[in-house]
Protein backbone atom coordinates (compact mmCIF):
# COMPACT_ATOMS: atom_id res chain seq x y z
CA UNK A 1 0.00 0.00 0.00
CA UNK A 2 1.30 3.67 -1.22
CA UNK A 3 2.54 5.80 2.00
CA UNK A 4 1.32 9.27 0.39
CA UNK A 5 2.58 12.98 1.13
CA UNK A 6 0.22 15.89 -0.33
CA UNK A 7 2.14 19.22 -0.53
CA UNK A 8 0.06 22.22 -0.34
CA UNK A 9 -2.69 20.35 0.78
CA UNK A 10 -4.55 23.36 1.57
CA UNK A 11 -5.19 24.50 -2.03
CA UNK A 12 -8.26 23.68 -4.71
CA UNK A 13 -6.88 20.87 -5.18
CA UNK A 14 -5.13 19.40 -2.21
CA UNK A 15 -8.39 20.45 0.01
CA UNK A 16 -9.86 17.40 -2.36
CA UNK A 17 -7.44 15.01 -3.34
CA UNK A 18 -6.58 14.17 0.34
CA UNK A 19 -9.46 12.51 0.55
CA UNK A 20 -9.47 10.92 -2.40
CA UNK A 21 -6.72 9.64 -1.96
CA UNK A 22 -7.90 8.16 1.66
CA UNK A 23 -10.74 6.47 -0.06
CA UNK A 24 -8.23 4.37 -2.03
CA UNK A 25 -4.76 3.89 0.15
CA UNK A 26 -6.74 4.24 3.56
CA UNK A 27 -6.65 7.33 5.85
CA UNK A 28 -3.11 6.49 7.57
CA UNK A 29 -1.66 6.06 4.00
CA UNK A 30 -2.22 9.74 3.39
CA UNK A 31 -0.13 12.85 4.91
CA UNK A 32 -1.50 16.31 4.19
CA UNK A 33 0.88 19.32 4.50
CA UNK A 34 0.64 22.55 4.07
CA UNK A 35 2.61 26.11 5.54
CA UNK A 36 0.16 28.12 7.37
CA UNK A 37 -0.62 26.57 10.67
CA UNK A 38 -4.21 27.34 10.15
CA UNK A 39 -4.82 25.59 7.05
CA UNK A 40 -3.53 22.69 8.62
CA UNK A 41 -5.68 23.10 11.93
CA UNK A 42 -8.46 22.74 9.41
CA UNK A 43 -7.18 19.87 7.49
CA UNK A 44 -6.73 18.04 11.02
CA UNK A 45 -10.53 17.85 10.89
CA UNK A 46 -10.52 15.34 8.33
CA UNK A 47 -6.67 14.26 7.86
CA UNK A 48 -3.17 13.25 9.43
CA UNK A 49 -1.65 17.00 8.97
CA UNK A 50 1.42 18.96 9.19
CA UNK A 51 2.44 22.02 8.87
CA UNK A 52 5.83 21.90 6.44
CA UNK A 53 7.34 24.73 4.29
CA UNK A 54 8.58 22.37 1.08
CA UNK A 55 11.65 25.18 1.06
CA UNK A 56 12.90 23.90 4.08
CA UNK A 57 14.65 20.40 3.10
CA UNK A 58 15.90 19.17 5.92
CA UNK A 59 12.16 19.27 7.93
CA UNK A 60 11.10 17.50 4.48
CA UNK A 61 13.41 14.85 4.25
CA UNK A 62 12.68 14.26 8.17
CA UNK A 63 8.96 14.31 7.64
CA UNK A 64 9.64 11.51 4.31
CA UNK A 65 11.56 9.05 6.36
CA UNK A 66 9.57 8.93 9.42
CA UNK A 67 6.59 8.24 7.58
CA UNK A 68 8.25 6.34 5.20
CA UNK A 69 6.69 8.39 2.31
CA UNK A 70 7.04 6.26 -1.46
CA UNK A 71 5.07 9.23 -3.26
CA UNK A 72 4.97 12.54 -3.48
CA UNK A 73 2.21 14.63 -4.68
CA UNK A 74 3.98 17.89 -4.87
CA UNK A 75 0.69 20.92 -5.62
CA UNK A 76 2.66 23.80 -4.06
CA UNK A 77 2.85 26.82 -6.65
CA UNK A 78 1.88 30.31 -6.82
CA UNK A 79 -1.29 30.64 -9.54
CA UNK A 80 -0.80 32.75 -12.60
CA UNK A 81 -2.92 36.00 -12.24
CA UNK A 82 -1.28 36.24 -8.30
CA UNK A 83 2.38 35.19 -9.84
CA UNK A 84 2.31 37.86 -12.11
CA UNK A 85 2.24 40.14 -9.19
CA UNK A 86 5.50 39.07 -7.35
CA UNK A 87 7.54 37.00 -10.31
CA UNK A 88 10.37 36.25 -8.40
CA UNK A 89 8.21 35.15 -5.62
CA UNK A 90 6.51 32.74 -7.78
CA UNK A 91 9.80 31.08 -9.45
CA UNK A 92 11.30 30.45 -5.76
CA UNK A 93 8.11 28.96 -4.43
CA UNK A 94 7.29 27.11 -7.53
CA UNK A 95 10.91 25.75 -8.44
CA UNK A 96 12.08 25.00 -4.91
CA UNK A 97 9.22 23.32 -3.99
CA UNK A 98 9.83 21.48 -7.50
CA UNK A 99 13.49 20.89 -6.88
CA UNK A 100 13.43 19.90 -3.32
CA UNK A 101 10.89 17.02 -4.37
CA UNK A 102 12.44 15.71 -6.78
CA UNK A 103 16.14 15.25 -5.01
CA UNK A 104 14.17 14.09 -2.11
CA UNK A 105 12.75 11.40 -4.44
CA UNK A 106 16.32 10.46 -5.60
CA UNK A 107 17.51 9.89 -1.90
CA UNK A 108 14.02 8.35 -0.68
CA UNK A 109 12.97 5.96 -4.07
CA UNK A 110 9.80 8.28 -3.70
CA UNK A 111 7.48 8.97 -7.12
CA UNK A 112 6.85 12.09 -7.74
CA UNK A 113 3.29 13.70 -9.20
CA UNK A 114 3.62 17.60 -9.82
CA UNK A 115 1.13 19.28 -11.72
CA UNK A 116 1.90 21.01 -15.14
CA UNK A 117 -1.38 23.42 -16.55
CA UNK A 118 -2.82 24.92 -20.16
CA UNK A 119 -0.51 28.23 -18.70
CA UNK A 120 2.61 26.15 -20.27
CA UNK A 121 1.56 26.90 -23.48
CA UNK A 122 1.63 30.59 -25.24
CA UNK A 123 0.46 32.52 -27.92
CA UNK A 124 2.58 30.78 -31.06
CA UNK A 125 1.27 27.70 -29.72
CA UNK A 126 -1.42 26.07 -31.81
CA UNK A 127 -4.69 27.09 -30.17
CA UNK A 128 -7.24 24.39 -31.30
CA UNK A 129 -6.83 20.64 -30.56
CA UNK A 130 -3.06 21.80 -28.93
CA UNK A 131 -0.91 18.62 -29.61
CA UNK A 132 0.63 16.83 -27.04
CA UNK A 133 3.87 17.85 -28.04
CA UNK A 134 4.58 21.55 -29.46
CA UNK A 135 5.65 25.00 -28.84
CA UNK A 136 5.39 25.83 -25.49
CA UNK A 137 6.97 29.69 -25.17
CA UNK A 138 4.90 30.81 -22.40
CA UNK A 139 4.47 34.65 -21.37
CA UNK A 140 3.60 34.53 -17.96
CA UNK A 141 6.18 33.33 -14.70
CA UNK A 142 3.67 30.67 -13.89
CA UNK A 143 4.14 29.23 -17.26
CA UNK A 144 7.65 29.67 -17.55
CA UNK A 145 7.95 27.36 -14.18
CA UNK A 146 5.46 24.93 -15.69
CA UNK A 147 7.39 24.28 -18.53
CA UNK A 148 10.69 24.25 -16.73
CA UNK A 149 9.16 22.12 -14.34
CA UNK A 150 8.35 19.69 -16.90
CA UNK A 151 11.95 19.35 -18.22
CA UNK A 152 13.29 19.02 -14.72
CA UNK A 153 11.02 16.47 -14.29
CA UNK A 154 11.89 14.48 -17.14
CA UNK A 155 16.00 15.20 -16.65
CA UNK A 156 15.15 14.00 -13.23
CA UNK A 157 13.44 10.60 -14.70
CA UNK A 158 15.62 9.62 -17.77
CA UNK A 159 18.86 11.03 -15.57
CA UNK A 160 18.50 9.28 -11.84
CA UNK A 161 15.41 7.31 -12.88
CA UNK A 162 13.13 8.98 -10.36
CA UNK A 163 9.29 7.99 -11.12
CA UNK A 164 7.83 11.30 -12.26
CA UNK A 165 5.16 12.11 -14.00
CA UNK A 166 2.02 14.62 -14.64
CA UNK A 167 -0.77 16.17 -16.03
CA UNK A 168 -1.28 19.79 -17.64
CA UNK A 169 -4.60 20.66 -16.09
CA UNK A 170 -6.63 22.89 -17.59
CA UNK A 171 -8.80 25.06 -15.99
CA UNK A 172 -10.12 23.22 -12.89
CA UNK A 173 -14.08 23.98 -11.44
CA UNK A 174 -14.76 22.97 -8.05
CA UNK A 175 -17.12 23.81 -5.23
CA UNK A 176 -14.57 22.75 -2.71
CA UNK A 177 -12.07 24.80 -1.84
CA UNK A 178 -12.85 28.92 -3.15
CA UNK A 179 -10.32 29.29 -6.61
CA UNK A 180 -6.74 31.46 -5.69
CA UNK A 181 -5.71 33.43 -7.81
CA UNK A 182 -5.88 31.79 -11.31
CA UNK A 183 -7.16 33.22 -14.59
CA UNK A 184 -9.85 30.27 -14.81
CA UNK A 185 -11.24 31.17 -11.81
CA UNK A 186 -14.44 32.95 -13.04
CA UNK A 187 -15.43 29.97 -14.01
CA UNK A 188 -16.12 28.75 -10.15
CA UNK A 189 -16.63 32.19 -8.73
CA UNK A 190 -19.75 32.64 -10.90
CA UNK A 191 -21.46 29.87 -9.42
CA UNK A 192 -21.62 31.59 -5.97
CA UNK A 193 -22.09 34.62 -7.29
CA UNK A 194 -25.32 33.12 -8.60
CA UNK A 195 -26.76 31.49 -5.60
CA UNK A 196 -25.76 34.70 -3.57
CA UNK A 197 -26.65 37.90 -5.68
CA UNK A 198 -28.29 36.66 -8.91
CA UNK A 199 -25.24 38.59 -10.58
CA UNK A 200 -21.53 38.21 -11.72
CA UNK A 201 -19.05 40.66 -13.32
CA UNK A 202 -16.64 38.72 -14.99
CA UNK A 203 -12.72 39.84 -15.77
CA UNK A 204 -11.81 37.40 -18.60
CA UNK A 205 -13.57 38.49 -22.22
CA UNK A 206 -16.39 37.33 -23.32
CA UNK A 207 -15.38 35.30 -26.67
CA UNK A 208 -12.24 33.82 -24.73
CA UNK A 209 -12.13 29.62 -24.90
CA UNK A 210 -10.45 27.73 -22.59
CA UNK A 211 -10.35 23.88 -21.52
CA UNK A 212 -11.99 23.05 -18.29
CA UNK A 213 -12.09 19.88 -15.96
CA UNK A 214 -14.68 19.23 -13.20
CA UNK A 215 -12.76 18.60 -9.88
CA UNK A 216 -14.05 14.75 -10.00
CA UNK A 217 -12.38 14.10 -12.71
CA UNK A 218 -9.06 16.02 -11.84
CA UNK A 219 -8.67 13.60 -9.00
CA UNK A 220 -9.08 10.60 -11.47
CA UNK A 221 -6.45 12.30 -13.60
CA UNK A 222 -4.04 12.85 -10.76
CA UNK A 223 -4.53 9.21 -9.20
CA UNK A 224 -4.67 7.09 -12.66
CA UNK A 225 -1.56 8.45 -14.41
CA UNK A 226 0.08 7.54 -10.99
CA UNK A 227 -1.26 3.83 -10.87
CA UNK A 228 -0.30 3.49 -14.67
CA UNK A 229 1.61 0.75 -16.31
CA UNK A 230 5.12 2.81 -16.90
CA UNK A 231 5.60 0.44 -19.92
CA UNK A 232 3.18 1.83 -21.62
CA UNK A 233 4.05 5.61 -20.90
CA UNK A 234 5.41 7.18 -23.61
CA UNK A 235 5.21 10.49 -22.42
CA UNK A 236 5.63 11.47 -18.57
CA UNK A 237 5.53 15.57 -18.15
CA UNK A 238 3.12 16.18 -18.99
CA UNK A 239 -0.12 14.88 -20.32
CA UNK A 240 -2.78 17.29 -21.72
CA UNK A 241 -6.08 15.80 -20.46
CA UNK A 242 -9.71 18.08 -21.02
CA UNK A 243 -13.19 17.57 -20.87
CA UNK A 244 -14.38 20.30 -22.25
CA UNK A 245 -14.25 23.94 -23.87
CA UNK A 246 -16.24 27.13 -23.47
CA UNK A 247 -16.38 30.63 -23.22
CA UNK A 248 -17.71 32.97 -20.50
CA UNK A 249 -20.63 34.08 -22.54
CA UNK A 250 -21.33 30.36 -23.03
CA UNK A 251 -21.15 29.32 -19.67
CA UNK A 252 -23.38 31.94 -18.46
CA UNK A 253 -25.85 31.41 -20.89
CA UNK A 254 -25.97 28.02 -20.11
CA UNK A 255 -26.23 29.36 -16.36
CA UNK A 256 -29.19 31.42 -17.71
CA UNK A 257 -31.20 28.69 -18.75
CA UNK A 258 -31.43 27.32 -15.16
CA UNK A 259 -31.83 30.16 -13.40
CA UNK A 260 -33.72 33.02 -15.58
CA UNK A 261 -33.01 35.90 -13.28
CA UNK A 262 -29.38 35.57 -13.34
CA UNK A 263 -27.39 38.60 -15.09
CA UNK A 264 -23.56 39.27 -15.54
CA UNK A 265 -21.58 41.49 -17.12
CA UNK A 266 -18.14 42.56 -17.87
CA UNK A 267 -14.88 44.16 -15.95
CA UNK A 268 -12.04 42.61 -18.15
CA UNK A 269 -8.89 42.76 -16.34
CA UNK A 270 -5.85 43.51 -18.98
CA UNK A 271 -3.64 40.95 -16.65
CA UNK A 272 -6.22 37.90 -17.47
CA UNK A 273 -6.78 38.92 -20.75
CA UNK A 274 -3.37 38.57 -21.90
CA UNK A 275 -2.86 35.32 -20.25
CA UNK A 276 -6.39 33.68 -21.21
CA UNK A 277 -5.98 34.81 -25.11
CA UNK A 278 -2.21 33.18 -24.53
CA UNK A 279 -3.64 29.94 -23.41
CA UNK A 280 -4.95 26.95 -25.50
CA UNK A 281 -8.82 27.23 -26.69
CA UNK A 282 -8.80 23.34 -26.77
CA UNK A 283 -6.54 20.49 -25.78
CA UNK A 284 -5.95 17.13 -27.84
CA UNK A 285 -5.62 14.45 -25.25
CA UNK A 286 -5.59 11.63 -27.40
CA UNK A 287 -1.75 10.70 -25.88
CA UNK A 288 -3.51 10.27 -22.47
CA UNK A 289 -6.42 8.28 -23.13
CA UNK A 290 -3.98 5.82 -25.70
CA UNK A 291 -1.22 5.93 -22.53
CA UNK A 292 -3.20 5.35 -19.40
CA UNK A 293 -6.81 4.91 -20.12
CA UNK A 294 -7.78 8.53 -19.61
CA UNK A 295 -11.54 8.94 -20.00
CA UNK A 296 -13.38 11.96 -18.84
CA UNK A 297 -17.06 10.93 -16.96
CA UNK A 298 -17.99 15.21 -16.17
CA UNK A 299 -19.24 17.18 -19.27
CA UNK A 300 -20.28 20.95 -19.05
CA UNK A 301 -24.03 19.97 -18.48
CA UNK A 302 -23.85 17.80 -15.89
CA UNK A 303 -20.61 19.82 -14.47
CA UNK A 304 -22.86 23.31 -14.24
CA UNK A 305 -26.33 21.24 -12.63
CA UNK A 306 -23.83 19.54 -9.87
CA UNK A 307 -22.20 23.56 -9.12
CA UNK A 308 -25.47 25.33 -8.82
CA UNK A 309 -26.93 23.06 -6.25
CA UNK A 310 -23.64 22.44 -3.88
CA UNK A 311 -23.11 26.56 -4.47
CA UNK A 312 -26.50 26.96 -3.74
CA UNK A 313 -26.51 24.86 -0.55
CA UNK A 314 -22.71 26.33 1.07
CA UNK A 315 -24.22 30.07 0.30
CA UNK A 316 -27.36 28.87 2.21
CA UNK A 317 -25.10 27.46 5.22
CA UNK A 318 -23.01 30.39 5.54
CA UNK A 319 -20.02 28.67 4.47
CA UNK A 320 -19.35 31.60 1.55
Amino acid sequence: MKRILVLGAGGQIGTELVPHLQKHYGYDNVIAADLKPEIVARLSKGARAVTLNALDIESYAKLLKNEKIDTIYNLVALLSATGEKNPQLAWSLNMGALLNSLNLALDNNCSVFTPSSIGAFGENTPHYKTPQDTVMRPNTIYGVCKVSGELLSDYYHTRFGVDTRSVRFPGIISNGALPGGGTTDYAVEVFYEVAKHGRYTCEVPKDTYMDMLYMPDALNAATQVMEADPYKLVHRNSFNVTSMSFTPEQLFTAIKKRVPSFTWDYKVDPVKAQISASWPDCLDDSCAREEWGWNPQWGLDEMIDDMLEACARKVANGEY
